[in-house]
């Protein structure tokens, strides 16, 4: 496990490499190296180094190849008239605290790569030639990148295409310029995690909107800030995916714009569209399609949003498909629903319990009807709890992974887990709704009693409730006999 040193400054390419007073000087006779798993490449802070960097060996999954960065300054930069960093084939590869600008490709581009780790990499201006964008992987498996900033490039800030396993985290986009431009695109993918990014298209010169997933398999979009473009999350036809707790606003340009759009190019089943703060735009949540091909929409479930200031409905269905919109808040001034006549008469898409208020903002800020009465069971003793081992364990099988949860039909009181890939239960855990109130129950299997007290009956002594899940991976449905029983006895809570 070797240690190379490259200093554009004050390296040779005579050196050894292996010390900081003996850097090379270039990229190109790191390149010639034949790097080994567990080797180190880092670039002297306030070098610049003005060719493609040409990644060709492969780590280990437990010594992967590492590329960033030494010394105090400012970070390391790379400028090329091709990619930044280009690879084929390599796997178990780390990049880190560089940056990459005034490229004529891709700022990082990876082709059939497997296990990369992109973390604190800065892109800016880069597919000045090609069109080509910030981040692109194509036919990979396993790539993150995260904590990274992508500003003013031209082309998508991410292009994703035929990846196994991507996850976009915590990153921040800004304006990414050009006809065919989205911040984030990811093409024909599978086990999808799109997490805590900034991404805004507010300035950008682009017709198109942030985040576009196409056919998308398994994709989880929560906890971004979503602005600008012409639309804010495109999944138009796709399986199992789960769109929530997403702030996106200023989606304007066209009298077809949206906050989430789906249904069109393809089939679409089994969405989950959740606790998103949906304003300052036209469309909300839109089912629809250009023509009328006989596509699948199924499954579609808008439940618990917020939707403000918008020009048209919260919901647009105007195309055959099964679902429901329900518990959703909505502002005063703006539409509910726009559902064609005929979908409303196959009773296919239900609309339920949704609430309008005068003002969104004090709504958001206000605490939701159910009091916590009672939190934990350790807590208040009047609410005990008593379970037969629920806890949600790591589970390598096949079947039992997933984060998207929906009431199974034939029991209120059973839950289901579809699969999301290697992700058994997202942060928001599993919560289990019964006749007075929810179980939750986090990732390392504590629970937690919200008891809604509007649903207390007025008898005296004591009442309880049993949960149970099932798990459902997409092709059969397994029960799981775990229960949690929770006894509630009113006259210690009352008093």
């Amino acid at each position: 496990m070797t240690v190379y040193y490259v200093n554009s400054a004050s390296g040779s390419d005579r050196n050894s490499g292996t010390g900081q007073t003996s850097a090379f000087a270039t990229l190109s006779k790191v390149e010639s190296l034949k790097l080994k798993p567990g080797d180190s490449v880092l670039l002297a802070k306030g070098s610049v180094f003005n060719e493609q960097f040409d990644i060709k060996y492969s780590g280990s999954e437990s010594a992967p190849i590492k590329i960033g960065s030494y010394g105090t300054g400012a970070a390391p930069v790379i400028h090329s008239s091709g990619d930044g960093i280009h690879s084929l084939y390599a796997s178990n590869i780390v990049i880190e605290n560089l940056k990459i600008s005034n490229t004529g490709g891709a700022g990082i581009y990876g082709g059939s790569v497997t296990n990369w780790t992109v973390r604190d990499v800065e892109i800016a201006k880069t597919g000045l030639s090609e069109n080509a964008g910030a981040v692109t992987f194509r036919s990979s498996k396993n790539v993150t990148v995260e904590d990274s900033t992508i500003s003013g490039v031209k082309g998508d800030g991410f292009w994703i295409e035929k990846v196994t396993g991507i996850k976009i985290l915590n990153n921040t986009v800004t304006n990414a310029h050009g006809a065919t431009a989205d911040a984030v695109q990811v093409n024909d993918s599978s086990n999808i995690l799109i997490r805590g990014n900034h991404l805004d298209q507010t300035h950008a010169d682009s017709p198109k909107g942030v985040i576009a997933l196409v056919r998308p398999v398994n994709a989880v979009v929560e906890d971004n800030v979503i602005t600008g473009g012409g639309f804010g999350v495109s999944a138009q036809a796709g399986k199992n995916v789960a769109i929530r707790d997403n702030d996106i606003s200023g989606f304007h340009g066209y009298s077809w714009s949206f906050a989430v759009g789906l249904g069109d190019t393809g089939n679409t089943r089994d969405y989950d569209i959740a606790g998103n703060h949906i304003h300052d735009g036209g469309w909300g949540v839109v089912i629809s399609a250009a023509g009328s091909p006989s596509y699948v929409r199924t499954n579609i479930k808008v439940h618990d949003n917020v939707f403000d200031d918008l020009s048209q409905a919260a919901l647009k269905v105007d195309r055959p498909a099964s679902g429901s919109f329900s518990n959703n808040t909505i502002e005063t001034g703006t539409k509910a629903t726009s559902i064609s006549p005929s979908i409303v008469d196959a009773h296919t898409f239900s609309v339920s319990n949704n609430h309008t208020v005068a003002n969104v903002e004090t709504a958001l800020a206000s605490p939701v009807a159910k009091t916590a009465a009672a939190t934990e069971a350790a807590v208040d003793p009047a609410v005990v709890a008593v379970h037969d081992n629920l806890k949600i364990f790591t589970d390598t099988g096949a079947a039992h992974h997933g984060n998207l949860l929906e009431n199974d039909s034939s029991d209120n009181d059973t839950l289901v887990l579809r699969r999301f890939g290697d992700e058994t239960v997202g942060k928001h855990g599993l919560t289990l709704t019964g006749e007075y109130g929810d179980i939750h129950v986090d990732r390392e299997g504590n629970y937690a009693y919200t008891l809604d007290e509007t649903k207390l009956p007025d008898h005296s002594g004591h009442v309880s409730e049993s949960f149970s899940y099932g798990i459902n991976d997409g092709t059969s449905h397994h029960s799981d006999g775990d229960t949690l029983t929770v006894f509630i006895h009113l006259d210690g809570l009352l008093s």
